[in-house]
């Protein structure tokens, strides 16, 4: 008997969860080398780009977003994104053993809530209808209430990254996961969009002629490309085990909205069936919440202002410039 097209996501869906917990720690770990020899990411520095370790980490979440990417063809978004709640037990339990970030007893009780959220959401799952065009998703794209939405997030992203991350962006980490959870939502239903063109397309009914396909491309690639800037500068600068759980709340939150207003997920679906999910996904938010509050924080760094001691002299990075201090001048 073959899967139907709900299972079929739902599979994507907890491979993606899978690599998506293991980017997080191998990135963390490549951002944490690329600190000690050059310019920190939070701090506009791209030696990142030097280490294999990151590379190994945004590998893996390549292959996060191209099962997600699948994934969101046959299933609602409703039903994917809280999956993600997989990938924050994953990352967590890794970070625990591999940078030494530990997990509480409350954190496991956190774990335990994600799970049960996610069974919830999982069994009540609606059914998602298909689309027939890439014309019939632009219907749905510029109905005024998703316009509304679209216009209220440019906004509030392009305050984020002209008033408030020059101010609090390396002290408050909702600055920089505010950037990347509401490009993330935009990301989503462009790739769903795209997603549903190349199904059509390989059916025979082709979508490639549509500049209404290569808009939805568009806003996919910078969207993405925001995401991972932002994000990199929220994992060089925040806990690892904050920053999961934080991201994943706020991106599966906004998404499940932008889902809800442009493609209507819970439209036929009876009253039962949505307070089910919308209790299971509180679930899973609650356990995010208890991982969050129950695993050691890291302060945050001074930005442009890094010293550590090579064994001879005291170095200080300001402002990208280093200096080297005897012990006098330094401790004085």
């Amino acid at each position: 008997m073959g899967f139907s097209e709900n299972s079929r996501g739902l599979v994507l869906a907890m491979v993606s969860s899978l690599f998506i917990g293991t980017s997080f720690i191998l990135k963390k770990k490549g951002l944490k080398r690329a600190a000690a020899a050059g310019t920190r990411a939070g701090v506009g520095g791209y030696t990142y780009l030097l280490e294999p370790l990151w590379w190994s980490g945004m590998i893996t979440m390549i292959v996060w977003e191209v099962s997600n990417f699948v994934a969101y063809i046959y299933a609602p978004a409703v039903l994917v994104t809280p999956l993600g709640a997989l990938s924050i037990i994953i990352s967590a339990i890794l970070a625990h053993f591999l940078l030494r970030e530990r997990l509480q007893l409350l954190g496991v009780v956190g774990c335990i809530l994600c799970i049960v959220g996610s069974v919830v959401i999982v069994v009540h799952a609606p059914q998602e209808h298909m689309p027939t065009s890439v014309q019939e998703i632009w219907i749905l794209a510029i109905q005024p209430a998703f316009l509304i939405y679209v216009a209220a997030t440019v906004s509030v992203v392009v305050a984020l990254m002209l008033h408030f991350e020059p101010r609090c962006g390396q002290t408050n980490v909702l600055v920089y996961l505010g950037i990347c959870s509401l490009m993330g939502a935009l990301t989503v239903v462009s790739i769903k969009a795209i997603g549903i063109a190349i199904k059509l397309t390989l059916e025979g009914i082709s979508q490639i002629a549509y500049p209404q396909t290569w808009f939805f491309l568009a806003v996919a690639v910078i969207c993405v490309i925001t995401q991972l800037n932002y994000l990199n500068k929220a994992l060089d600068t925040f806990n690892a085990a904050i920053v999961s759980p934080i991201y994943y709340v706020m991106f599966t939150t906004l998404t499940i909205i932008a889902s809800a207003i442009m493609f209507k997920d819970w439209a036929g679906q009876d009253a039962s069936s949505i307070v089910s999910e919308i209790c299971g996904f509180i679930t899973v938010l609650s356990g995010t919440v208890v991982l969050h509050v129950t695993r050691e924080q890291e302060p945050a760094t001074t930005p442009g202002n890094i010293s550590w001691y090579d064994g001879e002299d005291i170095k200080v990075m300001e402002d990208g410039h280093y200096i080297m201090l005897n012990d006098s001048n330094y401790f004085r």
